[in-house]
């Protein structure tokens, strides 16, 4: 079974974290939620930008033992910012990288998060319109979902199903991909 985590600071867009957490799980892959934000509990919880709270798995500060294909970081402010501030949510989004894995970012969070780590670095990417101003190290493309190499970016909300579709994609295959979409449009 193909695993995954999703990274929940405060501020998150609600839709970004939902949606792939639905989607994926939806496809068999094992999804945890870690709190960046929310305390060191398991269970704690972590507040979205509209105000809908989360409950996560794991805090970010005890994932040192678990073993991921991919890890999903979604944007909204300040959650985006807030991921950036932590030094275990960095230090985790670079193993995954480092390790092959797929690192995955939405809306604020490609030029807020990975850009500034590197992991963007003479890639293809796109992000929430206006945020491509902090591309240091991407090659920006105005595209709804970008893939290069290990890394999936999108550009926000509205994009949510196309990019935890192509997630799936990238983990599975298409034809997982395009089941989960039709079972979604057709539910």
């Amino acid at each position: 079974m193909k695993t995954a985590a999703i990274l929940l600071a405060d501020g998150f867009e609600e839709v970004e974290a939902i949606t792939p957490i639905d989607f994926l799980r939806r496809a068999g892959i094992d999804v945890t939620i870690i709190g960046v934000t929310g305390g060191d509990d398991i269970g704690g919880e972590v507040t979205g930008g509209h105000g809908i709270q989360v409950g996560t798995d794991a805090p970010v500060t005890r994932t040192d033992e678990l073993k991921l294909d991919a890890i999903i970081v979604p944007g909204g402010m300040p959650g985006a910012e807030n991921i950036a501030a932590s030094e275990e949510a960095k230090r985790l989004i670079l193993r995954i990288f480092t390790e092959g894995g797929l690192v995955a970012a939405i809306c604020a969070a490609p030029a807020v998060v990975l850009d500034p780590l590197g992991v963007l670095k003479d890639k293809q990417a796109t992000c929430y319109p206006g945020f491509e101003t902090r591309f240091k190290h991407a090659r920006y493309s105005r595209e709804r979902v970008v893939r290069d190499g290990t890394v999936i970016s999108s550009c926000g909300p509205g994009c949510a199903a196309e990019f935890s579709l192509a997630i799936i994609q990238y983990l599975i295959d298409k034809d997982a991909a395009n089941e989960v979409r039709w079972r979604t449009l057709n539910d």
